[in-house]
């Protein structure tokens, strides 16, 4: 029994350790990446709690280090994905029922874990696995996995708390049921979090879920499912289920009992899995929620007011910082001509001082890119640019993947606003510039609105007021998150809920309590403490 309303406390951001020489956290980190270098893990599945080997065998390698296995893991095949089904709608009945309170407190406990004994090791698994520096691990792996953890604890408090007004003679409550059935969670290779996030916002809204991660972060993925079973995540709640997207989600999309898709990836694929739900619609047992952050063309646009140093700076930033392999990378610039000819010595002076490697190496600004694939395409694009007349590139345009994926920090020039490099989105360390007449200021504005199918991210650069109330007003719909003298990335938990519309997604807003009320079914309770006893209303009476 409880007889008691709990609260809980006011959320703070977790605070990103500096890695000073010396400093603790640096050797704990340091000691994290030998010790898991030393060997190679067999990851199995985790249905139901229990290990599940299927030896049908993928492999996680460095990035950096081509050639350096550092785990091999089981896929899931059909009959796992069945066992994963049944067992998450079995732990299903005992924990929707759970209070809470328990169910807070188990990701309470995870990020605590997060932010302490585990901090070293999901951090250096990240750098291992996805090739972050060791900056952006503890931004991602470390800072925002714990912000997710707790905000989210906090927003449940405020969703539950949140009840409607009740009439004399009545009481009105509002239930904050989990959906009814599974959910399906589909994770990223770029952020740890995000996979993280995906998996345990609707667990902790009492839902069950199948978490099928990237095959580019299934190491660091498992690191944080054994997190969440140390902190006490009871079996099948979370399924573990990692393999190729077309097996598990065809049968995951046409199950009867799926509930909801929390997603992130490409446009490309939440559009078959959209397609895939509408054609399975006649079957399930409700309709399901369909979450997804997708893909963005996103885009730095300056006016001839901009503090230069600052558009410079976030310019590097917003591209290069994880080899661009971010949706909110700045992928795009509008420079006005008037400014130009100093924003490229000052782009140009700054991009020779990154330095590009292996990211174990905490001098390194930028690592390698996640694969041979992302190599080849990326690769592609700046083929591309070389070989256009209407195209140059001002610095980079070099790769090697013989030791690793990697690509220098490339800044391309185009003449055409329209250049394939401006609309398609390559994931990757290349930002292309189109510079305008400053007396085109608005025409470019529209072009900027119309160029990209998405709606991700967007900063402007101006310290004219006139121009930045006029570009807030003129680029309302192409950009969930809009960013006002400041890089286009690094949106953080609970200050700038994530999320973008067209061709970027639902824009439900990870990082919010609008993400988590896409997890739960309310449910309206009237008690009427006065009853009717005739049905006649007065103006009925004679």
């Amino acid at each position: 029994m409880i007889n008691s309303i709990s609260k809980i406390w006011g959320f703070e951001n977790e605070k990103v350790l500096d890695y000073m020489p010396g400093s603790k956290e640096r050797m704990e980190l340091k000691r994290a990446l030998q010790s898991l270098k030393e060997e190679v893990l067999e990851i199995p599945l985790i249905i139901g709690g229990k290990e599940v080997r299927t030896g049908n065998m993928g492999q996680c390698i460095i990035p950096h280090n081509n050639k350096k296995v550092i785990a091999r893991y089981h896929m899931a095949g059909e009959a796992e994905v069945k066992m994963a089904i049944q067992s998450a709608l079995e732990a299903k009945r005992e924990w929707e029922k759970l209070h809470w309170e328990h169910r807070v407190a188990i990701f309470m406990k995870a990020a605590e874990l997060a932010s302490t004994s585990w901090r070293a090791r999901i951090n250096a698994a990240t750098m291992l696995c996805q090739g972050k520096t060791f900056i952006q691990a503890e931004i991602d792996s470390a800072c925002e996995m714990i912000d997710f953890l707790r905000y989210n604890a906090r927003c449940i408090y405020e969703i539950y708390s949140e009840q409607p007004m009740s009439a004399k003679g009545t009481w009105n409550r509002m239930e904050y049921r989990p959906l009814e059935g599974f959910v399906f969670a589909v994770s990223p290779f770029n952020f740890t979090a995000i996979g993280c996030n995906l998996a345990t916002a609707p667990a902790i809204c009492g839902n069950v879920v199948l978490w099928k991660p990237s095959s580019d972060a299934v190491y660091s993925s498992y690191m944080v499912f054994k997190l969440l079973q140390e902190a006490g995540l009871p079996d099948g709640v979370i399924n573990f289920i990692p393999g190729s997207g077309g097996i598990i989600g065809n049968m995951v999309l046409s199950h009867e009992s799926l509930a909801g898709v929390h997603y992130t990836g490409s446009t490309e694929v939440f559009r078959t899995m959209w397609k895939n739900v509408a054609n399975n619609l006649d079957k399930y047992r409700t309709f399901p929620r369909l979450v997804g952050e997708t893909g963005g063309k996103d885009y730095i646009f300056a006016h001839n007011s901009a503090n230069i140093d600052a558009l410079v700076a976030s310019m590097i930033r917003g591209a290069f910082e994880y080899q661009g392999q971010k949706c909110s990378a700045a992928s795009r610039a509008y420079i006005p001509r008037s400014i130009w000819p100093e924003v490229k010595e000052k782009l140009v002076r700054d991009i020779k001082t990154i330095k590009v490697g292996d990211v174990e190496d905490f001098g390194n600004f930028m690592g390698a890119v996640i694969n041979q694939k992302a190599f080849n395409t990326i690769k592609g694009y700046i083929d591309y640019a070389k070989e256009s007349n209407e195209a140059e590139i001002i610095i980079g345009g070099n790769c090697d993947d013989s030791v690793g994926y990697f690509v220098e920090p490339t800044v391309i020039a185009t003449t055409n606003p329209y250049f394939k490099t401006m609309v398609e989105e390559i994931f990757g360390p290349v930002i292309t510039v189109y510079v305008y007449e400053d007396e085109d200021f608005e025409d470019i504005i529209k072009i900027c609105d119309k160029t990209s199918p998405y709606g991700l991210t967007g900063a402007i650069f101006a310290r004219d007021r006139y121009a930045i109330a006029k570009l807030e007003e003129e680029l309302t719909h192409n950009a969930g998150n809009f960013y006002i003298n400041d890089k286009p990335t690094g949106a953080v938990v609970g200050q700038q809920p994530f999320g973008g519309a067209r061709a970027s997604g639902t824009n439900d807003k990870a990082g919010s309590k609008y993400n988590l009320l896409r997890w739960m079914s309310p449910r309206t309770i009237k008690e009427n403490l006065n009853c009717v006893t005739d049905y006649r209303y007065p103006s009925n009476m004679e």
